[in-house]
């Protein structure tokens, strides 16, 4: 045992001295540098490719080691990546490693070097870096002259998603050169006074042909490019399934996703390969969505596959393990036959591909007819067969297969589809008829109508319908009627007793039973006795209700035809049940804007149908079609009428509501009555509602005669108005006297032009040849006399106007005296001078009266003028008052006047004196009434008068004396 010890020691002590010598060895070999480091291009893929090795490692020794790189660029100082590599090394081992460079080697120099450290975890105390090798200068491109542009990578082929970077290399001043992407300029990054790169990123796919990217030098024509290519992502196959129809092959598919490949050859589409791992064999597909493996003899069940789908740039895989006769999918079934065995039976049966004794198939065999589908299953190895029962004659029925394996189902095989015609029978129901009975000059014309057999009860073609005409009145007489199968109504006319119809369909096989209806010798009698009812559709059709008919009925009737029920109308019907007292017809032959009448019979326990209720309305209204034709009556200066009879409301697609009148409004106002719309254009209207569709007539009235009005008159259903028209102007007429003012005016101006230009000429006339004579009657003189009896008669006012002056001449010599006031004249006349003498009215009544003076204008009265003179007219105080008046004729007036004025020239000595009569007419003056103008009155225009005054006999001055003979005196 003391033995044992020793040794043990003596053997752990050797075992240390040599761990430590081999860690003192080992820790001198790892602390070296890697040596001969080489770095190579590849401009291909723009790779720096490295290799060295690692001298002094001890002889059958592998370690773990880690190897760090630092790459630079353009000088060693800019590190622009650092990445570690990590290995097994063994001694004299010549170590590779490679870097992929975003920019083009061709446009910077790179800089590389290297370190390692032991990552063994026998040694962790020797983790520690060795010295750094020297740097490696990687000089790709040279640089190019003054003149020269040259663009990189070349070719480069790239995928979408990711980044490229482009740069170009030049002696020219890089603000002469621009760059273009897409022919769209393009901004980089300088390197170096010579080189500028550009990064894109997230590049997408622009066409198979590439993408082109070029620089040139400004106003020369020195350029150059190059074409990158961008690659759809290759997907992984999609949906990678195989299975086996015959156990001799086993086909794969998938879904390959888009194609990848590029033109010029720089990548084809991607490649497939199938491998099963099992066997261990490879197969290149030659589709991109399939590929089929050959089956061999030596019974393999499991099957372990891997696709692999390849381009340039990637790979990509899917696998899938599955035992054969799992995935089993059967050819379709074949040799498909019917045999029938009656109208409503047939016996299928079909064949399949043989699989082997051993696997058991499922089938599935589907019936599909007369709108049903009817699926059977059946299991089966080789043959198979189904009988189907129930079916209809002479129907057409499609009968298919499909068949599975039963054990362990995968899929159903493809589907054998067959048809096949079940043979005819007699139809299998009567007739759905009804009728219209019309009474017409003692006779009923009747129309029958039915609809046709539908297929499940015809049975077979039909070739013909009898129509049999039973006399109910004369049992023994009946009158048969065949009708072609193409016709659906027949016309009859009858007397009026009571008929018994009956209608049967016939096929090749036989006749349907008999439909059968009664026309009574009181039909259609109540037809316009029954009154009209609107009724409201809804979204699926029309509901109605009707009162139950009294008796014993045995169901109801409801017909309906567009608009008028006529022998000509298409005639649609439902037949309902004896309970049934509403309904809801709904048809897909309803259109919008029609109108339909609805008709409800009760049917007798005798077959007769009695009217019970009339109902009209429309699926669907509609604005009207035309609006009415207007027509313009009973126009007058205040009013008008507008009517329009003859416009049809029944034919409208929907139920007039009234009637709409609508005016142009003036001075943007509204007649009473009327509603003012403003419409979008800021235009104003006025509309009158006309609520009831019988009144088709309408007055406007309180209008202005001679007067422009515009009206436009539209119809409305419960949708909207019709279309819009055009406005009809109505003028009213003027008022009656304005007709007439129109008319004399224009006559009465006439005749006053031609008054105005004779009475013009006339005075022109009067002027030239008759001079103007002062007119007496116009005289101032004469507003002094007053009659004292009657002070309120007067014919002038004297302080409106200038006395008359009556000048007395001595003609042997003497002197002018003035009893009252003298004037000197505005005129003396060297010889004599004239002395005015006035007219004055005394204050004081006078005890008795005198003479009146009555003065005339000699030259309108020729008795007068002929006597050649004119003197003082004494007058009698008998004859009359001394009053002032007109007198009442003036042809006595001249009469009298004559007969004084020549006896008073009897009186008064011809050669003594003589009588002058001056006339002023002047304007009145102002002042003193008694005094004289200064100067003479201007005569005015002569008037065409005979007679200028008349002075009644009024008290008169004292006459004159012997001693004033030879004066003038003013009266």
């Amino acid at each position: 045992m003391a033995f044992f010890a020793i040794f043990q020691k003596t053997f752990l002590l050797a075992l240390l001295s040599w761990r430590t010598y081999q860690s003192e060895v080992l820790a001198e070999y790892l602390s070296l540098t890697p040596e001969s480091l080489k770095v190579f291009t590849n401009s291909a893929c723009q790779c720096l490719q490295l290799q060295w090795n690692v001298h002094g490692l001890p002889y059958h020794q592998e370690l773990k080691m880690v190897f760090q790189m630092e790459i630079s660029r353009i000088r060693p100082s800019n590190v622009i990546w650092v990445g570690n590599y990590s290995t097994t090394v063994k001694r004299d081992q010549v170590l590779h490693w490679s870097w992929e460079s975003e920019l083009p080697l061709e446009c910077a120099t790179h800089f590389v070097r290297i370190q390692s450290m032991v990552d063994d975890a026998k040694f962790p105390k020797l983790s520690i870096w060795s010295n750094w090798s020297s740097w490696e200068e990687v000089h790709v491109q040279d640089y190019p002259g003054p003149s020269t542009l040259l663009v990189f990578p070349k070719n480069k082929l790239v995928e979408e998603g990711s980044s490229i970077t482009i740069c170009y290399i030049s002696g020219i001043n890089h603000n002469n050169i621009t760059c273009y992407l897409h022919n769209e300029l393009i901004h980089g990054e300088q390197l170096d006074p010579k080189a500028s790169a550009f990064k894109l990123n997230n590049v997408s796919f622009f066409k198979r042909s590439g993408t082109n990217f070029f620089c040139k030098v400004n106003q020369t024509d020195i350029q150059n490019g190059t074409t990158f290519f961008v690659s759809k992502v290759l997907e992984e196959p999609k949906n990678f399934s195989c299975e086996t129809q015959d156990f001799e092959t086993v086909r794969c598919t998938w879904y390959p996703g888009v194609d990848t490949g590029l033109d010029w050859n720089i990548q084809h589409s991607q490649s497939y390969t199938l491998f099963e791992s099992f066997s261990g064999k490879k197969q290149s597909c030659k589709h991109k969505d399939s590929c089929d493996w050959k089956i061999t003899e030596d019974s393999q069940e499991m099957y372990n596959f891997t696709l692999t789908t390849a381009n340039n740039l990637r790979k990509r895989s899917v696998n899938i393990i599955f035992n054969l006769s799992h995935r089993v999918h059967p050819m379709a079934p074949h040799s498909v036959h019917f045999e029938n065995r009656g109208a409503t039976t047939v016996l299928m049966s079909w064949k399949v591909h043989v699989l082997g004794n051993y696997l058991t198939l499922q089938c599935q065999v589907e019936l599909e007819g007369n709108g049903k589908v009817i699926q059977h299953r059946v299991d089966m190895k080789v043959n198979g067969e189904h009988l189907f029962g129930e079916l209809v004659p002479d129907t057409q029925y499609v009968a298919r297969v499909r068949c599975a394996n039963a054990k362990h189902f995968w899929k159903w095989s493809e589907w054998t589809v067959e048809n096949f015609t079940t043979p005819e029978a007699a139809p299998s129901e009567a007739p759905d008829i009804w009728r219209i009975v019309k009474s017409e000059k003692g006779s009923h014309i009747v129309s029958l109508f039915w609809k046709p057999l539908s297929k499940f009860h015809a049975n077979g073609k039909i070739l013909f319908y009898n129509v049999v005409v039973e006399n109910l009145d004369k049992p023994s007489t009946s009158e048969l009627y065949p009708i072609p199968a193409s016709t659906r109504d027949a016309n009859l006319t009858l007397d009026l007793c009571s008929y018994q119809i009956h209608i049967t369909a016939n096929n090749s096989v036989g006749t349907s039973p008999a439909s059968v209806i009664v026309i009574s010798g009181d039909s259609g009698k109540r037809t316009e006795e029954i009154e009209e009812e609107k009724i409201n559709s809804r979204e699926d059709g029309f509901f109605m209700s009707w009162k139950p008919l009294s008796g014993d009925v045995v169901g109801y009737v409801v017909d309906w035809c567009e608009h008028r029920q006529d022998l000509f109308c298409n005639l649609q019907w439902k037949k309902l049940g004896p309970n049934t007292t509403s309904t809801l017809i709904s048809s897909d032959t309803f259109r919008h804007g029609v109108r339909y009448n609805f008709r409800i019979h009760g049917i007798s326990t005798k077959n007769i149908a009695y009217l019970l209720e009339n109902k009209t309305g429309y699926f669907q209204e509609l604005a009207p079609l035309d609006n009415p034709q207007v027509n313009i009556t009973n126009l007058t200066s205040r009013s008008f009428a507008m009517t329009w009879k003859d416009y049809a409301t029944e034919s409208q697609p929907g139920f007039i509501r009234g009637y709409h009148v609508y005016l142009k409004a003036r001075n943007r106002q509204c007649h009473p009555g009327f509603e003012k719309e403003v419409l979008s254009d800021d235009l104003i209207r006025c509309k009158f509602d006309i609520n009831d569709p019988r009144k088709k007539t309408f007055i406007m009235e309180n209008l202005q005669p001679e007067s422009s009005y515009e009206f436009f008159v539209t119809s409305y259903t419960g949708v909207g108005e019709g279309p819009n028209g055009t406005f009809t102007k109505v003028t009213t007429s003027d008022e009656p006297y304005h007709k007439l003012i129109r008319l004399i005016l224009p006559m009465i101006l006439f005749v006053s032009i031609i008054i105005v230009a004779c009475y013009w000429k006339s005075e022109w006339v009067k002027e030239k040849c008759y001079p103007d004579i002062p007119d007496p009657y116009k005289s101032s003189i004469l507003s002094l006399i007053k009659s004292k009896e009657n002070p309120h008669l007067t014919i002038m006012n004297v302080k409106d106007c200038i006395p008359d002056a009556i000048e007395v001449i001595n003609k042997p010599e003497g002197t002018k005296t003035q009893l009252l006031e003298t004037r000197k004249p505005v005129r003396e006349s060297p010889l004599i001078e004239p002395v005015y003498l006035y007219l004055k009215q005394e204050e004081k009544k006078p005890s008795h009266p005198g003479p009146c003076i009555c003065f005339e204008n000699l030259t309108y009265n020729q008795s007068a003028s002929d006597s050649g003179s004119c003197g003082h007219v004494p007058v009698p105080p008998e004859d009359s008052p001394c009053q002032l008046g007109l007198l009442t004729s003036p042809d006595n007036l001249l009469k009298t006047l004559e007969k004084n004025y020549m006896n008073s020239l009897g009186e008064i000595p011809a050669e003594e004196t003589s009588l002058n009569y001056v006339s002023q007419l002047a304007s009145p003056m102002t002042g003193d009434k008694d005094s004289l103008p200064t100067i003479p009155p201007v005569p005015a225009h002569c008037s065409e008068y005979k007679m200028q005054m008349a002075v009644p006999s009024m008290p008169c001055l004292p006459s004159l004396n012997e001693n004033s003979s030879h004066s003038s005196t003013t009266l």
